[in-house]
């Protein structure tokens, strides 16, 4: 094909733009139909081990044509036998004369189609879980380093106590890290369908071995075993239980609700931003803007596999195939490039704490009012006197803000007022923000020891891969 001819159709955005090389690949056609060719060789060993009629030269022949796949020709079989598995069988087939009648014996579509899937859902996990294990390595460093310097924190999106930089990236890391065990956790859950025929219950193969159910069960286990699974499922109908699948992306949907609430719109109120070279602006503009709206596609996808859950009746329903194909394969393409982008901005983050500290002087008098009224009455004043003083030149220094677009001049006009002369050599003390963080600085340290770290340590090997992106 002409290779302009690729410019007058649709190419997914995901793959074309965005994805990583190896998660695209995990996807692709070349993938799917090898390991179809992999569970037609896992199939044909295990069963002339348990003594069915198969030879070593028919193996060795599957073997040495696992990769050769002619993809023009699987294509024009599909178009005359309307049927993917069937084409691939007579493509593999073509090539292997020899193991052609054994190829695919005893089994069902689902199991090359299913099989494969769920190794392919295992293996996009094992891509990304070291890359959030990369983000939230990052984004511990940042709170770590910036665990005591106070921010203004915020409720109701309104400014609020102070807290500190690192305490707010560690509400991020939280949910990160339990992003990071979900997927570590439906990573392990994943099982084997395994050898299960057309309904799911083993009859042609127990025919095959001539009613001997031990032998039916050993295949099951050995050819579960050379796809390095620990178990398969017990029961099927003649798919897995798509329930899997609501509980793979389940945890990626979950995922990018984190990494859509972790997003630029937010660093901005605590005037973080990446360090950006003059090369690299452009590209990170297209980064930030594409990690929350892809961060929103990644959450609406769950809805598919829910659906296609609830309507897997008896033992298969038609209305899956299609729906599936995009609803996996776009769940983790979508999760992979997300991290891949803030894992990019994480590796450069800047804070700007005079722009933090100007902030915090804007905010800081208010919230400091009754500290003050506390140091007048230790030094001899009367509360009820205070608070009423406190609370006019409040308001006055709060119409200057509100109505003049002016600066927060409470301190000044607390500094001016001859009723806080006692005082006024304790204001610094006071107003210092650090008295104001808590114990900020002191979760942040306990938290990263204690749930963090412990939680990264699997990855370590993979740790220190940098992200380069090309939008």
């Amino acid at each position: 094909m002409d290779g302009a001819d690729e410019f007058m159709k649709y190419r997914s955005p995901l793959v074309s733009r965005y994805a990583s090389k190896e998660m695209a690949y995990n996807f692709s056609d070349r993938k799917k139909f090898t390991t179809w060719r992999k569970l037609w060789i896992y199939l044909a060993k295990a069963e002339k081990s348990l003594g069915l009629p198969i030879t070593e030269a028919q193996i060795q022949e599957m073997e040495s044509h696992q990769k050769d796949i002619d993809f023009a020709m699987a294509a024009e079989e599909e178009r005359k036998l309307r049927h993917d598995v069937m084409a691939h069988v007579h493509t593999f087939a073509h090539c292997c004369p020899t193991a052609a009648p054994i190829i695919h014996l005893g089994a069902t579509s689902c199991y090359v189609g299913d099989n494969t899937d769920l190794i392919v859902l295992r293996d996009g996990f094992d891509i990304l879980l070291p890359k959030l294990a990369r983000v939230i390595d990052r984004l511990a460093n940042f709170a770590e380093t910036y665990a005591d310097l106070p921010t203004l924190g915020f409720t109701h999106y309104q400014p609020a106590q102070l807290t500190t930089v690192g305490k707010r990236a560690c509400l991020w890391l939280q949910d990160l890290t339990m992003d990071i065990r979900n997927l570590q956790r439906a990573r392990d859950d994943l099982r084997f369908r395994g050898v299960k025929g057309t309904t799911g219950t083993q009859a042609s193969f127990l025919q095959l071995f001539q009613g001997d159910h031990d032998k039916v069960e050993e295949l099951d286990r050995l050819v579960t075993e050379m796809a390095s699974f620990q178990k398969s499922y017990l029961v099927t109908g003649q798919t897995y239980s798509r329930k899997v699948d609501v509980d793979c992306l389940s945890s990626l949907a979950s995922l990018g609700a984190t990494v859509h609430k972790v997003s630029c719109r937010s660093w901005r109120h605590i005037e973080i931003s990446r360090s950006l070279s003059r090369r690299t602006k452009s590209r990170h503009s297209a980064n930030a803007t594409c990690r929350p709206t892809l961060a929103r596609h990644l959450v609406a996808l769950i809805a598919d596999p829910l659906q296609t859950a609830s309507v897997q009746w008896l033992e298969r329903t038609l209305d899956d195939s299609a729906n599936r194909r995009i609803s996996l394969a776009e769940s983790f393409l979508t999760a992979d490039i997300i991290l891949s982008t803030l894992q990019n901005i994480s590796e450069g983050l800047v804070v700007y704490p005079k722009v933090i500290e100007r902030h915090i002087r804007q905010e800081l008098p208010f919230m400091a009012t009754e500290n003050i009224i506390m140091a007048v009455v230790k030094a001899g004043g009367n509360r009820q006197d205070c608070h009423e003083k406190i609370r006019v030149l409040s308001q006055e220094a709060a119409a200057v803000v509100k109505q003049e677009g002016g600066d927060n001049d409470l301190l000044a006009r607390v500094q001016k007022d001859p009723y806080f002369a006692p005082i006024l050599g304790q204001l610094d003390a006071i107003l210092e923000p650090k008295t104001f963080i808590g114990r900020a600085p002191q979760q942040v340290a306990r938290f990263l020891s204690e749930e963090v770290r412990p939680l990264l340590e699997p990855y370590r090997s993979k740790m220190d891969v940098k992200i380069e992106l090309e939008l």
